[in-house]
């Protein structure tokens, strides 16, 4: 490879690492500020870069705010979905889902909570691609509830009448509603309160060999 060839390598992995830094900060910004307080500006200013440094990453607003989305659920993925994913299908899975998103909010993994929480609020009647994007990360996210949901139904963990899709939501639900409470309300307790009622309620519909059963644990029964 040519000498040439080897800086052009270098410096494309230097403007990603770049670019990444960059959505970092801009991820943990938009948590807290929103993301319709999310320009080329006030990052800029934040980071103490030229506007037209980042312009080189971002061609527009829009731009920034898409990419800071997918960069909000890569992160999401790699400490909730993906380690959850890796416990076995049924309870130890559902129950590692809930687990972690409650975990991502205590360990602040985004500075402002849920950056889905407070993304989903800011744009649930906004029409256009930022809100397409909240949409489909959302939409990524019960899927994989459901999915877990229905696997535990296949294992027998969950009774075969439970609804997966309303189930999730309803799981959910009660993940949003302690977000709430946690940041709008200053309730200290929210988080464990969320951990408590989503065991309750899972527990509420485990098969009775679960609830006699070794995956007990996972439930604390």
């Amino acid at each position: 490879m040519t000498s040439s060839a080897n800086t052009t390598r270098s410096a494309l992995r230097k403007g990603e690492k770049t670019r990444e830094d960059i959505l970092r900060v801009a991820v943990d910004l938009a948590s807290v500020e929103g993301l319709e307080g999310l320009s080329i500006g006030h990052l800029a200013r934040t980071l103490k870069m030229s506007k037209s440094g980042l312009f080189a990453h971002f061609g527009s607003k829009r731009d920034l705010q898409l990419a800071t989305i997918e960069t909000a659920r890569k992160i999401f993925v790699d400490y909730v979905t993906r380690p959850a994913l890796a416990q076995p299908a049924g309870i130890p899975r559902l129950w590692a889902l809930c687990d972690r998103w409650v975990g991502h909010v205590e360990r602040k993994i985004f500075s402002g909570g849920c950056f889905f929480s407070a993304a989903s609020f800011e744009f649930d009647s906004r029409p256009g691609p930022v809100r397409t994007a909240i949409v489909a990360a959302m939409r990524e996210w019960l899927g994989t509830l459901t999915r877990a949901i229905d696997e535990a139904k296949k294992a027998g963990h969950i009774k075969s009448s439970v609804s997966a899709s309303g189930f999730a939501l309803e799981i959910y639900s009660m993940a949003v509603g302690a977000h709430w409470a946690l940041q709008l309300l200053d309730q200290k307790e929210a988080l464990s309160n969320a951990r408590r009622l989503m065991r309750s309620r899972i527990r509420s519909q485990v098969t009775p060999a679960v609830r006699g059963g070794r995956l007990a644990r996972f439930l604390k029964f």
